[in-house]
């Protein structure tokens, strides 16, 4: 028999949108958990982005591939008290609004506690749910400032402060908040009370800098990262490549010179104290490269280095690594429909468990394609109060041949 995913039969009432919040319900579905994403009729600004793949953006397959939808207008108060029903079926509840948002709603975790005791409510946001500011607004980028990390990139570089291309701020705090509904779903198991887990990006990437520590202690801000000076070199092979460590350090230099089999480059001058090999890093650089050089293949190259206790990688694209043997081998990069006869690919989760199921599951949905399904299976509804609740507009579907399923 299949082994059972961890999380299933857990129901997850996803508020979220855009990225942290949505990665997070993302994990919960690879871990085997039922999660609805509620989507205002407008839905997702992450649906308009390109590219798409009939009506669906990749962007948005990401994050949200496998979870069912169902699109409610909050704008009526109907749809608000639907929402509030479903709440009392959840076990778990996710949203990332700037605080404040849903209690204007009575969907904050006080409010749906009292009907849902065992109610277990995951909320992300810029700064946190307490504090002067809480009611700031905060998306990656703005949190990436406040929090060192465009400083710390432009004294490395020793450039101007520029933005950061990758949404740090999100998904290292989707994940955090993915800990901390985890844990409190196994307190429950002892407990049989559900809570609140307040989650903040500003305290993630505190948290998640592995330097905080040292400069919060009141060492130098200009502290040098270990591994960014790991010199990069040109290959025969193609690619270039990374060997871990600065090969100005004592011990990392005298491993070098172990896989170069050259114990006179550790007598020259010039390289044989740490200051003076810093002071003649690009002499060394260019020494380093030569014999890099002299490999005819990436596998000839790693051996030697590995046989010496050192670690290369080679620079790749994304493209480049979804294609490799490892991929493959791993199933790191799935494939799943892209609800037209083709298929999209995405990145599956990290999760490799001896005795039970996670990774990608179903497809990714178009707005409001559950309404009919999610009401039957939380709620009994009849069809005729869902025609009912269609036609006054507080359910709504847009599905790509405008047909009725999403009812």
């Amino acid at each position: 028999m299949t082994p059972a995913a961890p999380l299933d039969g857990v129901r997850v009432l996803d508020f979220s949108r855009v990225l942290a919040g949505p990665h997070c319900g993302r994990m919960l579905v690879d871990l085997g958990a039922e999660v609805v994403k509620i989507e205002p009729p407008d839905g997702d600004i992450t649906r308009f982005g390109d590219p798409k793949r009939h009506s669906i953006a990749l962007y948005f397959a990401q994050q949200n591939c496998g979870k069912r939808n169902i699109s409610i207008d909050f704008n009526r108060p109907e749809g608000i008290a639907l929402a509030r029903q479903l709440a009392t079926r959840a076990d778990v509840v996710l949203e990332n609004f700037r605080p404040g948002v849903m209690a204007r709603w009575g969907l904050d975790y006080p409010s749906l506690a009292r009907a849902n005791p065992k109610l277990v409510y995951g909320s992300i946001s810029g700064y946190g749910q307490t504090g002067s500011w809480a009611k700031r607004g905060a998306y990656a980028m703005m949190v990436h400032a406040e929090m060192g990390y465009i400083d710390g990139e432009a004294r490395y570089h020793g450039e101007p402060p520029t933005q950061e291309p990758y949404s740090h701020g999100d998904v290292y705090t989707a994940l955090e908040c993915l800990s901390g509904i985890l844990a409190a779903l196994f307190q429950r198991a002892r407990s049989g009370a559900g809570q609140h887990v307040d989650v903040s990006m500003a305290e993630t990437l505190l948290c998640v800098n592995e330097y905080s520590a040292i400069n919060l202690s009141g060492a130098t801000e200009s502290l040098p990262l270990p591994t960014s000076a790991s010199p990069i070199f040109h290959t025969r092979a193609g690619p270039m490549v990374t060997v871990a460590f600065d090969p100005t350090k004592k011990g990392t230099f005298m491993l070098w010179v172990d896989a170069m089999n050259d114990p006179e480059l550790a007598k020259d001058p010039r390289f044989q104290t740490e200051p003076s090999r810093q002071a003649h890093r690009a002499e060394l650089n260019d020494i380093l490269q030569s014999w890099v050089m002299s490999f005819h293949s990436l596998e000839a190259l790693e051996d030697a280095l590995a046989r010496a206790g050192l670690v290369m990688g080679a620079i790749r694209s994304v493209t480049d690594a979804g294609e490799t043997d490892w991929a493959r081998e791993r199933g790191a990069v799935v494939e799943v429909s892209d609800r037209n006869g083709g298929t999209l690919r995405l990145p599956n989760s990290p999760w490799r468990f001896s005795n039970g199921t996670s990774g990608v599951r179903g497809v990714p949905a178009y707005r409001g394609e559950h309404n009919r399904a999610v009401l039957v299976d939380w709620l009994s509804m009849t069809d005729a109060d869902i025609e009912r609740l269609a036609t006054s507009g507080v359910l709504s579907a847009r599905l790509p041949d405008k047909g009725t399923e999403g009812r």
